[in-house]
């Protein structure tokens, strides 16, 4: 396993050439400790997971590890389905100006289309993460005061993962000297 930054996985999510709608996340707080656990999934990918805490309110500190190589039907049983309440995105900003206006009327044909035909908030949401070339989005499960019970279920699948994540997260949290709150 190893351990990178937070934001260096998120950058590999972005350049896999996977399905972007077959992403699934779920998200909480941590087991112990500041800050949150997050579990991304793709079945053709494989199961990330990144501990991530605020180091103030505008910025995120955190690692992160690939935790299985592939999506089984187990591990995949304790990630949200796709009639999920919640979604979620990973975003890239366009290459240049010319990108910039090419999303922006897509994206603007995407909103037309959908104010004048009926739909569904996932079909919108999918629709625009595709106008948008959102290279990861889907459902996701997120409690922002708790934990949701399929997190501890992938927390006990990936133990070994989970404690050293900790470990490498808390010594980060002490160097900023952030946990006893924002001061």
């Amino acid at each position: 396993m190893r351990i990178r930054e937070w934001n260096d996985l998120l950058e590999d999510v972005s350049d896999e050439s996977a399905a972007p709608a077959d992403w699934r996340a779920i998200a909480g707080d941590r087991a112990g400790g500041v800050g949150e656990d997050l579990y991304l999934a793709h079945p053709q990918v494989g199961v990330y997971l990144l501990k991530t805490y605020a180091k103030n309110p505008y910025e995120v500190g955190g690692f992160g590890a690939e935790v299985a190589r592939s999506l089984d039907d187990e591990l995949g049983s304790f990630l949200p389905s796709d009639d999920a309440d919640g979604r979620f995105a990973v975003q890239q900003p366009p290459d240049d100006e010319d990108h910039a206006e090419t999303v922006t009327n897509r994206l603007q044909a995407v909103v037309e289309t959908h104010r004048d035909a009926p739909t569904t908030p996932k079909d919108f949401f999918d629709d625009v993460m595709d106008a948008l070339e959102s290279p990861a989005f889907g459902p996701m499960e997120y409690d922002q005061f708790d934990r949701p019970e399929e997190l501890d279920e992938l927390a006990a699948r990936f133990e070994a993962a989970e404690s050293v994540l900790d470990e490498e997260l808390d010594d980060l949290i002490e160097a900023d000297d952030v946990d006893r709150g924002f001061m």
